[in-house]
C-alpha cells in the first residue's frame, strides 16, 4: 500500500513563512520549561520515578528539536543567538542521555549472551539508577525494559557453528566483565549528568530557553520569508548522504572487514559505520523540519518511521559491538573470556548488517505526495 509522503518541495502546498518557525521555537521552549520542572517536582519523591523518567525524555526531546531547527533555519534567526545556542543543547541533550545509553547497552549485551550461549548464569543487571534528580541529587528507580533487536526483515541468520558448551565457559565471565565495565561507566555519566544540571551553564542555558519561550529572535525578513526552501534542503541533505550508501551491498550476513577492526587493538570508532551515523541525523533533521512546516503535528509516515527504527537498531548495535570489543581487549583476562567476547562482537556486527538491510528494504518503498 502506498504511504502519503508530505514533500517541503510541492510548490502547491500552502506557504509556510518564519512566524511558524517562531511559534514551534515557543512551544518546544514551553516543553523544555515543562519538562524542567517536573523533573524537579518528581525526581526526589517517593514513587516518582516514573515521572522522572518521562520528564528527563521530554526535556532531552525538545532541546534535540530546538536546536535541530536552529540548524535547519537558521538563516531566519539571528546569528550569533543560534550558534551559541546549538552546541549548548546538543551539549545537554548528550549529558543527559549518556546514562540510558549506557543501561540499555548492557542489558542488550547481556541478553545476547544468553541467547548465544543458552546459559541463564550471567549477573543480573544492577537496578537502574534511572532518571537524573535535579531537585535532590539522588536516584530514582524505573529501569526501561530493552529487547534486542529481532532479526526480522534482514537477512537470514546463519546457523551457529560455535560448540555452545565452550561458550557458555566463558560467557558468565564475559557477562561479569562487562557489567562491571558498564555500570562503572553508568554511574559515572550519572554523576556527570547531575553535575551539569547543577552547574552554571546548565542555568545559563535554561535561562535563554526561558527568554526563547516568549521571544524568538528572528531576523527582519524572517516573519515572510517561506521557510519550505530551506526543509527541502534537509531532505536533500539526507537523500544525497542516503545515495552515498552501500544499500545495493548492505545486509550481507558476513562482514569480514567489520569484524576484523572491531577485535583488532584500535579502539577509535569503527569506519563503516559513520555515514550510517550521519543519516540517522540528517533523517532526524528532516524530520523537525516537516514538524515545523505542519505546526509541530505531522502524519505518520511509514517509511520514515521504519527507516529511522533501522537506524536506531543500527546504531545501538554498533555500540554494543564496539563494548565488546573494548572489554575484550582487557589485559590478561581468560581465553574462555575472550572467546566468548569475540563471539558476542560478531553477532553484534550481524545485526548492524541486518539493520542496514532492514534500513535498505524500507527505504526503497515505493512513496506518493499527498495530494
Amino acid at each position: 500500500m502506498a504511504q502519503q509522503h508530505l514533500d517541503p518541495t510541492d510548490p502547491t502546498a500552502t506557504e509556510v513563512t518564519g512566524d511558524a518557525l517562531a511559534g514551534y521555537l515557543r512551544a518546544q521552549a514551553t516543553e523544555f520549561l515543562r519538562a524542567l520542572r517536573l523533573q524537579r517536582e518528581n525526581g526526589g519523591a517517593a514513587g516518582g520515578a516514573e515521572e522522572s523518567v518521562d520528564a528527563a525524555r521530554a526535556l532531552r526531546r525538545s532541546a534535540r528539536r530546538i536546536s535541530g531547527s536552529l540548524h535547519t533555519f537558521r538563516p531566519l534567526l539571528d546569528a550569533g543567538w543560534s550558534e551559541e545556542m546549538r552546541p549548548e543543547l546538543a551539549w545537554l541533550s548528550g549529558t543527559l542521555g549518556l546514562e540510558h545509553a549506557y543501561e540499555s547497552r548492557l542489558e542488550r549485551l547481556l541478553q545476547a549472551l544468553q541467547r548465544l550461549s543458552g546459559s541463564t548464569a550471567l549477573p543480573a543487571q544492577v537496578t537502574s539508577v534511572g532518571a537524573v534528580d535535579v531537585a535532590a541529587g539522588g536516584r530514582a528507580g524505573g529501569a526501561a525494559r530493552v529487547t534486542a533487536p529481532s532479526n526480522a526483515g534482514g537477512p537470514a541468520r546463519p546457523a551457529p557453528t560455535v560448540e555452545r558448551g565452550n561458550l557458555t565457559v566463558g560467557a558468565a565471565k564475559a557477562g561479569a566483565l562487562l557489567d562491571r565495565q558498564l555500570t562503572l561507566a553508568r554511574t559515572r555519566a550519572h554523576s556527570t549528568a547531575l553535575q551539569a544540571l547543577g552547574s552554571s551553564r546548565f542555568h545559563a542555558v535554561a535561562d535563554k530557553v526561558a527568554v526563547l519561550a516568549s521571544e524568538v529572535p528572528l531576523t527582519p525578513a524572517a516573519p515572510t520569508t517561506g521557510l519550505r526552501p530551506l526543509a527541502a534542503a534537509a531532505e536533500e541533505r539526507l537523500s544525497d548522504a542516503v545515495a552515498a550508501l552501500p544499500l545495493l551491498t548492505a545486509g550481507h550476513p558476513y562482514n569480514a572487514e567489520a569484524l576484523v577492526h572491531g577485535l583488532s587493538p584500535d579502539p577509535s570508532p569503527h569506519p563503516q559505520d559513520g555515514p550510517w551515523h550521519q543519516v540517522r541525523l540528517l533523517l532526524r533533521l528532516h524530520r523537525y523540519a516537516v514538524e515545523v512546516l505542519c505546526g509541530g503535528s505531522i502524519p505518520v509516515d511509514v517509511r520514515l518511521l521504519a527507516a529511522g527504527q533501522a537506524l536506531n537498531r543500527h546504531r545501538d548495535a554498533s555500540e554494543a559491538a564496539a563494548a565488546a570489543a573494548q572489554a575484550a581487549r582487557t589485559p590478561r583476562i581468560a581465553p574462555a573470556t575472550a572467546y566468548a567476547l569475540g563471539v558476542l562482537h560478531a553477532d553484534q556486527r550481524h545485526e548492524v548488517e541486518a539493520a542496514r538491510f532492514a534500513f535498505q528494504q524500507a527505504w526503497q518503498k515505493q512513496t506518493v505526495n499527498a495530494p
